[in-house]
C-alpha cells in the first residue's frame, strides 16, 4: 500500500463520515472524558471596566490605603503541596488566608484603609489585579503569593519580589500607549502629549513607583528578619504582570514554599498566619508613616 493510500485511509474516511453525518442531521456524541482538561479563564481587557472591591476601614479619603491581593484562586490553585498524612494544601487557600488575618490586623490597629482583590475563592483576572489598585487610587499593593520546590522538598524561605527595570520601562512604554488620554499619572500631567513624551513621563512616574515598591521591600524583610524564614536570596525582581502599575508602589511576597514541611506548618495555622499578618502590617505602618513625614517636610 502507497504513502498516499494510507494517508487517504487515515484522514479521508473520519472526513467523509463527519460530512455525511453533518449532511443528514446526525450529531456525533463526544467522548465525556474529553471535556473536563481545557479550562477557560475570563481574563478580561487591561485598563478596561473591573469590578472594584469594597474599601474597609476609616471613613477618610486621606487615609492611606493599601490593596491586598491573594493571588491565584477558583480553578487556579497555583503551587499545590501535599502533607505527611497525604493532605492536599493549595496556594490559593493559603494566601487568602494570610490577605484576610492581614486586613484583619490593619483594620484592629486603626488608621489605614483595607481593600481585598478577593475575599472568596475566586479567579479574579490577573490584568484586573492592578487595575483595582490604580481605579481605587490606593497607596500601596501588596500581592501574596506561595511558592513550590517541585521535587525538592529542601528549599524553603519568604521572598518578596519588585518589578524588574526592564520589565518597568516595557510596562511604562505600553501603558502610555494606551492611556495617552489620561488627565494625570502619579502627578504628572500627560493629557495632549504624544505618545512618545507620554512613555517618557510615564516611565520618569514608574521610576519613583520602583523606589517606593524597593523601600516597602526592606521594611518587610527588616520587620519579619527575626520573626519569618527567608529565602538566601530574599529580595529579587522579575517581569511580573501584577506589578506594572505604573502610579501605585507594588510588591509580590512569596511567603514560603507549599512544599517545605516547615514552611507549610507556617503557612497553614492560626499562629502561623498570625506571625505573617503582623510581619506585613508593621511594614505597611512603617512605609506609610514615611510617607507622610515626607509629604509634611518642607
Amino acid at each position: 500500500m502507497s504513502i498516499r493510500t494510507l494517508l487517504l485511509l487515515i484522514f479521508g474516511i473520519p472526513a467523509l463520515l463527519v460530512g455525511g453525518a453533518i449532511a443528514l442531521g446526525v450529531s456525533i456524541p463526544l467522548p465525556q472524558w474529553g471535556r473536563e482538561y481545557v479550562l477557560s479563564f475570563a481574563l478580561g481587557e487591561e485598563g478596561g471596566k473591573v469590578e472594584l472591591p469594597g474599601v474597609l476601614g476609616p471613613d477618610d479619603p486621606d487615609r492611606p490605603l493599601v490593596v491586598i491581593d491573594a493571588g491565584h484562586g477558583g480553578r487556579d490553585p497555583g503551587s499545590v503541596g501535599e502533607t505527611a498524612s497525604g493532605e492536599r494544601v493549595q496556594e490559593k487557600d493559603i494566601v487568602l488566608a494570610i490577605a484576610v488575618a492581614l486586613r484583619d490586623k490593619l483594620l484592629e490597629q486603626g488608621g489605614i484603609r483595607v481593600a481585598l482583590t478577593r475575599d472568596d475563592d475566586r479567579l479574579v483576572p490577573l490584568s484586573d489585579r492592578p487595575e483595582i489598585a490604580r481605579q481605587l487610587a490606593a497607596d500601596l499593593f501588596l500581592s501574596i503569593h506561595a511558592d513550590s520546590g517541585g521535587e525538592r522538598s529542601d528549599v524553603s524561605g519568604a521572598s518578596i519580589y519588585t518589578l524588574s527595570t526592564e520589565a518597568s520601562s516595557e510596562a511604562a512604554a505600553r501603558f502610555a500607549a494606551r492611556e495617552n488620554n489620561a488627565d494625570v499619572v502619579n502627578g504628572l500631567g500627560i493629557e495632549g502629549q504624544s505618545e512618545a513624551v507620554s512613555a517618557i513621563l510615564v516611565e520618569l512616574s514608574q521610576q519613583r513607583t520602583q523606589e517606593d515598591a524597593t523601600e516597602f521591600s526592606s521594611l518587610i524583610l527588616r520587620e519579619g528578619q527575626a520573626r519569618l524564614a527567608f529565602h538566601s536570596q530574599s529580595q529579587r525582581s522579575a517581569a511580573l504582570a501584577v506589578l506594572r502599575a505604573p502610579d501605585v508602589p507594588g510588591v509580590l511576597f512569596e511567603s514560603g514554599f507549599v512544599t517545605n514541611s516547615q514552611d507549610r506548618a507556617r503557612l497553614t495555622t492560626e499562629q502561623g498566619r498570625a506571625e505573617y499578618a503582623e510581619v506585613l502590617a508593621n511594614a505597611i505602618r512603617v512605609y506609610f508613616a514615611r510617607r507622610a513625614e515626607t509629604a509634611e517636610s518642607p
